[in-house]
């Protein structure tokens, strides 16, 4: 079969994002997938109605579980009502699902297997499952397998009281039973970051982000209005200021801690798409359509105790542009998602300190200061929110409409921390 020589990233739709239990709590996040993925590929960003088999491949993936939905492309295509015979693959990286998704389908694009590749990601925090303790579980199972009344009654009475208890869901690693809040903290602590400096980020997180939307940049990239209860992201605040920050306490350590919900990306509903192409892919979506060329990427893993639960990026950039001759300057547009003011911090800490280039990242040649006046130029997640399956896939629609009108062969990287310890980045290409 031939094979693509070159891949590239086009924008595709996303939803609002509102923090959870709020705007959009009402919907699960197959409601909130469903219209997304529609307007994706019948939009304005997309095929056209009555071209959905012109889509190859549809990559999609959800962090929270579900007990009725396990393979979420699937499901979700179908729910869609869009062409049967477009394969879907499921793919679950934590805050990186969607990014990873992009480049699993770059890899079946570079292979000659598809060239049109919708990828993307959903979660409604809204709509977190509560799960039965292990041995109630087994109680109310055995309960409903039971022969008659008696039967039913006596499998009840061998239920004990301890066993009555719920599995409720918590944004901890289950390796080490710390929050992810309380992982950073302690990286914060290892490289002795500020709060005034993690203030400054969020701070600066929201006004970016206010004055694109006030530009009206995301509109862009958002579904019709009226689709969902709101047509804006409702997160972004004009209050976040740095006094107003400042007041806020601790969230993760009472005493002695530096992270506070001001500087933590929210917990938050919404979905995202983003597409992937070769030339013929791009030749199926509409003329006009801004598109960047995926270059390359790179994961990493890092020793959660050792070097920090979301430090991966930190390995993973170096390694990545290293392989390209590249520094950080020559990169014009840096999207860094940004789960922790604390954690972007730390990652730009590691990024520039010898030790942690040489002994752990490998490498030889230091890539220079990192220029922060690229980063998220149009908001991050502290101020757009983080629906865990969709961030990647914002990212990287918002880093393909940003990046394109800049000059011809203007370099962007895209870095996503995930729990595991894992990172996530990719390498674009103005064209």
């Amino acid at each position: 079969m031939p094979t693509s020589s070159e891949v590239f990233v086009l924008p595709a739709l996303r939803s609002p994002f509102t923090k959870m239990d709020r705007e959009l709590g009402e919907l699960d996040a197959l409601q909130l997938s469903v219209p997304t993925l529609q307007q994706s590929v019948v939009g304005r960003h997309g095929p056209g109605p009555g071209c959905d088999a012109a889509v190859d491949l549809v990559v999609w993936g959800a962090v929270i579980p579900s007990l009725a939905v396990s393979n979420w492309a699937r499901e979700v295509w179908l729910d869609s009502g869009l062409d049967p015979h477009v394969s879907a693959v499921t793919l679950i990286q934590q805050c990186g699902t969607s990014l990873a998704g992009a480049t699993y389908a770059a890899g079946q694009i570079l292979a000659g297997r598809a060239h049109l590749a919708l990828c993307g990601g959903v979660d409604s925090m809204s709509s977190a499952p509560v799960g039965l303790g292990r041995e109630l579980g087994r109680a109310l199972r055995r309960t409903g397998a039971a022969r008659g009344i008696g039967g039913m009654v006596a499998e009840l009475r061998r239920l004990r009281l301890k066993d009555v208890r719920l599995a409720i869901p918590a944004v901890a690693e289950r390796t080490t039973g710390l929050s992810m809040g309380q992982h950073a903290e302690a990286t914060a602590r290892q490289w002795g970051v500020s709060r005034a400096d993690q203030d400054a980020l969020a701070a600066a997180s929201h006004a970016n982000a206010i004055r694109a939307r006030e530009e009206g940049f995301y509109r862009q990239l958002l579904v019709s209005p009226g689709t969902f209860p709101v047509d804006a992201d409702t997160l972004p605040r004009p209050d976040s200021t740095l006094e107003n920050l400042g007041r806020l306490k601790p969230a993760f350590d009472r005493e002695a801690g530096t992270i506070t919900a001001g500087s933590s990306s929210p917990l938050t509903d919404g979905a995202a798409c983003a597409w992937l192409a070769d030339a013929e892919g791009i030749g199926r979506l509409p003329d006009g359509l801004p598109a960047v060329r995926l270059l390359d990427w790179e994961q990493a893993g890092v020793d959660i105790e050792a070097e920090g639960l979301l430090m991966a990026p930190a390995l993973a950039v170096p390694r990545l542009l290293a392989r390209h001759g590249l520094g950080y300057d020559d990169v014009a547009l840096w999207e860094v998602h940004e789960a922790f003011a604390a954690q972007v911090l730390c990652t730009l800490a590691a990024l520039e300190d010898d030790d942690w280039l040489r002994d752990r990242a490998g490498i030889l040649e230091h890539p220079g200061r990192f220029p922060r006046g690229r980063m998220n130029p149009n908001g991050g997640s502290i101020a757009l929110g983080h629906p865990f399956g969709a961030t990647g896939a914002r990212i990287l629609s918002q880093a393909a409409l940003e990046l394109a009108a800049l000059s011809a062969g203007s370099k962007g990287v895209v870095s996503i921390c995930a729990a595991g310890g894992l990172g996530h980045v990719a390498l674009l290409e103005s064209v």
